[in-house]
């Protein structure tokens, strides 16, 4: 019976309650439900509220001085019991902040104003502790650590630097996680992390450079993705004057036009920066959605000047510090170029008909039809099959495809570039539509030209098969084909349906 009444007692007692809700409510909110951080807030408020009404219910204030008259004993149970609170109160209000007071919703590596705030509130319940529970006065411990603080400021001064300027930044957000930046010593990358002492950027080179948050506080710096992530891009084209600068830009605006890497707005611009004897050289203003998709865009759009240029008939001019070849070793050349057949020079371009003979090139040449399109005009609608070879000679054009109600942008084609063989080599509709965005003009060979080509070159038909699959895996063209026609089909299986279909050798 003595035992019943003693194990009654013990739970009766508010520190046994205190404490055994503190371990509950620890149990919960830090072990089974920290993968969860709202539903840990939930429980976090939810025991610190029945904690509170518990040791409210039995007369403990833990915000007030213990009362004097207490025995030894209920002074340190009263004081583990408000230890307890004061801890709770912190835990809950920590995790207010790790789920509400994000600060533009930046990643972990860079919430160093969050820690900071969560770093005083252990520092406000370590002051409240000592003030309520050891009822040790706080103005003289605060005035007494000073001198410490001084001593260990003087310490610690470079390391303090770092906080306090990591502070600054956070607060000022002149860069932020994965902004790329440029600082006035040429060091460059993209922010990975900033912590208390330092922010650490990743280069071009994939490597880690790790800079004192004192020294990017003095240094200057240009953030590349800022205000936005879009970063603009310049270069430079240097055309041989052999027609007027318009015709130059107009052809500049055509390459601009062409590339599916840039962004349309701002609008890209062409701006002629000089003119002489020797060139006409023109400036190229466009803008990239990323600065990482900079590189990638130079590269397109050099490509495409080079064939833009190449199908005008036009020429690069060289640098201005290059030497001029002699003109008795060039002159045979050009003029052989400028008079050779439109439709041979296309050939040439093309490396489909690269293994071709002139013969054979001359054959093919005389047989291609010449089309011309206006600016808009629909040249192939979705569904239609096209049983020839369309090689685009100059302009651009805009591959598109329908999905319900909305209109989706597949590529653009240069001049070069050929569409045409998912019809011509197994008969099955374009899945896209293309629409020319300038004046665009076409060769055209038609099946009866190529078939014979075919059963003497075998490697045409392979190279075309091969671009047919590419163009089916990466689905980037309106000329991969829809239906079970050739998805999940290999190369091979459709190098021999194409054999099969023109009575090619196997």
């Amino acid at each position: 019976m003595l035992d019943e009444l003693t194990w009654s007692g013990m739970l009766a007692d508010p520190v046994v309650q205190a404490g055994t809700l503190a371990v509950i409510g620890a149990v919960v909110t830090r072990i089974a439900l920290r993968p969860f951080p709202s539903w840990k807030l939930a429980g976090q408020l939810f025991f610190f509220a029945a904690l509170t009404i518990l040791l409210l219910y039995h007369d403990i204030v833990p915000y007030q001085v213990g009362p004097p008259t207490a025995t030894t004993y209920e002074r340190i149970f009263i004081a583990l019991a408000k230890v307890i609170w004061w801890i709770n109160a912190a835990w809950a209000l920590i995790g207010f902040v790790r789920v509400f007071l994000i600060f533009e919703r930046q990643p972990r590596e860079g919430r160093l104003i969050q820690d900071l705030v969560i770093g005083l509130i252990y520092l406000g319940a370590t002051l409240s502790v000592v003030a309520y529970v050891f009822s040790f006065p706080v103005g003289t411990l605060i005035a007494t650590s000073g001198v410490f603080a001084i001593i260990l400021g003087l310490a610690l001064q470079s390391t303090l630097n770092d906080v306090f300027s990591g502070i600054a930044l956070n607060l000022g957000r002149p860069y932020s996680i994965g902004d790329w930046i440029v600082l006035n010593d040429g060091v460059e990358g993209r922010v990975v992390e900033t912590n208390w002492r330092s922010t650490h950027l990743l280069n071009g080179s994939n490597d880690l450079v790790i800079l004192p948050n004192s020294f990017l506080a003095k240094v200057g710096l240009t953030n590349l993705s800022s205000p936005d992530r879009s970063h603009g891009a310049t270069l430079t084209v240097r055309v041989v004057p052999t027609t007027g600068p318009s015709v130059i830009v107009d052809l500049m605006h055509t390459v601009l036009l062409n590339s599916s890497l840039i962004l349309p707005e701002p609008k890209p611009g062409a701006q002629v920066k000089s003119l002489n004897a020797d060139a006409v050289e023109v400036e190229l203003s466009f803008r990239v959605r990323d600065i990482g998709q900079a590189g990638p865009a130079k590269n397109e759009i050099f490509d495409l000047v080079y064939r833009h240029i190449k199908a005008a008939g036009l020429t690069l001019a060289r640098p201005i510090d290059a030497a001029a070849p002699l003109p008795d070793r060039v002159q045979p050349d050009e003029v052989a170029k400028t008079h050779r057949p439109t439709p041979l020079r296309l050939l040439d371009a093309i490396p489909l008909f690269s293994s071709l003979t002139e013969d054979e090139k001359e054959a093919l040449a005389t047989s291609m039809t010449r089309r011309t399109y206006k600016k808009d005009a629909i040249l192939v609608k979705q569904g239609e099959i096209v049983t020839s070879l369309m090689i685009v000679r100059s302009g651009a054009l805009l591959a598109t495809r329908k999905e319900g109600h909305k209109e989706i942008e597949l590529g653009r084609l240069a001049p070069g570039d050929y569409f045409g063989e998912s019809g011509l080599l197994i008969g099955v509709g374009e899945t896209a539509s293309l629409r020319a965005l300038t004046f665009v003009v076409i060769y055209e060979i038609a099946q009866a030209s190529l078939t014979p080509l075919l059963h003497d070159r075998p490697g045409i038909a392979d190279d075309l098969a091969a671009t047919l699959s590419r163009r089916v895996e990466t689905s980037q063209h309106s000329f991969a084909v829809e239906g079970t026609t050739l998805n999940g089909g290999s190369m091979n299986s459709l190098v021999m349906r194409i054999r099969h279909l023109f009575q090619m050798p196997q």
